[in-house]
């Protein structure tokens, strides 16, 4: 390994510009919709076509990467499929057969995780004793992206209409898929174990997040806020149109509330020690719905912002904590898996989500909707601090055999 590690500032470019994609593709989804058809709570169900694949295509995705001495070639088949079919899906939202459309969704869900299987890729060049600042920066990039993403496409549909949002989002894909092959793919730094069976593909990853403590803690906490927050796309846009906004409004809220995470991540790549990663884990998350809560209460744009930025300031922690307990704790082969596979159960859960949502915003409305993300993240929170409380099973304490 190199000390310097000139590696990571092109990982950072390139993965940065798809995460913009990534993450800016469901606001863009639900403002082109809402142009086209004038009901934004129908793109949930387009969302959760688009996430659910994630929870089995992740795992897949991620066992290979850790295998794949030469991964390069996989990497850029999957990229090329999920900007070709982002750029399908926002052509076709609002305007072709919901089936179509769905059909296309699926395909985003199935190559997606690329974007974070990527993130398996820093401990093969950074140096250990380098790795929680990388950390830090890799949770600074998703961050980014959450900013970029959606406040790109909000300022689009306010320049040029709802219907042109999802021009920037595939233009990003674009060029971080032309950045992809400066990326370092160094194969793994272990012997790959022998051919697994579907079942250890599937559920290899699973069974390490199972298995240890801390993992299983960190898991179930993050899956439970994950569910929450896979409404957020949708409840910002009607929240923006509940204190007499225009809907691009709710792209505005999507980037102050990931303006806030990027200072949060970034402040914890600089303090943020793994020894301390599941207190910040679960301080983190009480404070994120605490905050999210307050948002019911705004009476305008600019207040919901602020407030939006400061919710943020609280999750930008609990993500660096994630990527540092995630490492820490898993067998070096099953990395990877390991992102990927809690990746997707997050993805999974936010599918969920994404499509309760939908289903009730007409009868609780955009308050209601609120009320019940920051309800998420607080079970979240309750459900990890009781899991890190039960002692360690020392007979299994260094995960199962791979």
């Amino acid at each position: 390994m190199i000390s310097r590690t000139p590696a990571l500032p092109l990982h950072l470019t390139a993965a940065t510009l798809l995460r913009v994609s990534a993450e800016g593709v469901a606001t863009a989804l639900v403002l082109t919709v809402q142009a086209r058809t004038g009901d934004a709570a129908a793109a949930g169900f387009l969302q959760t076509a688009m996430l659910l694949p994630y929870v089995v295509s992740g795992p897949v995705i991620g066992h290979a990467l850790d295998r794949s001495r030469h991964p390069r070639r996989m990497t850029l088949a999957l990229a090329v499929g999920y900007a070709a079919a982002t750029a399908v899906l926002l052509g076709l939202a609002g305007t072709a057969p919901l089936v179509l459309a769905l059909l296309v969704a699926a395909v985003i869900g199935c190559t997606e995780p690329v974007v974070v299987a990527l993130t398996s890729l820093l401990p093969r060049f950074v140096p250990p004793d380098r790795l929680s600042r990388a950390y830090g920066l890799e949770a600074s990039s998703y961050n980014l992206a959450a900013i970029a993403g959606p406040g790109l496409a909000a300022a689009l549909a306010g320049a040029a209409g709802g219907q042109y949002a999802g021009a920037v989002i595939v233009a990003s894909a674009a060029l971080g898929l032309a950045a992809l092959p400066l990326l370092p793919f160094p194969g793994p730094g272990t012997e790959p174990a022998a051919k697994a069976g579907v079942g250890s593909v599937l559920g290899g990853g699973l069974v390490v997040l199972a298995h240890g403590r801390v993992l299983r803690a960190l898991t179930v906490s993050t899956t439970f806020a994950w569910l929450g927050y896979g409404g957020v796309a949708v409840t910002t846009v009607l929240f923006a149109e509940h204190i007499g906004a225009p809907p691009s409004a709710g792209g505005r809220l999507i980037a102050a509330l990931a303006a806030g995470s990027l200072a949060g991540s970034l402040a914890a790549g600089r303090w943020l020690k793994p020894r301390h990663a599941e207190r910040v884990l679960v301080a983190g998350l009480v404070a994120f719905g605490t905050s999210l809560a307050a948002l019911a209460l705004t009476p305008s744009v600019p207040w919901a912002m602020a407030v939006c930025a400061l919710a943020g300031a609280c999750e930008g922690p609990v993500f660096a904590a994630t990527l540092m307990l995630r490492q820490r704790e898993s067998p070096p082969d099953r990395l990877g898996q390991v992102n990927t596979t809690g990746g997707s159960l997050k993805i999974g859960a936010s599918a969920v989500g994404a499509a309760l949502t939908a289903a009730f915003a007409g009868s609780i409305g955009p308050v209601g909707l609120i009320l019940a993300i920051a309800g998420f993240q607080l079970t979240g929170a309750a459900l990890g601090w009781a899991l890190l409380r039960v002692p360690e099973n020392r007979s299994t304490r260094d995960g199962p055999a791979t």
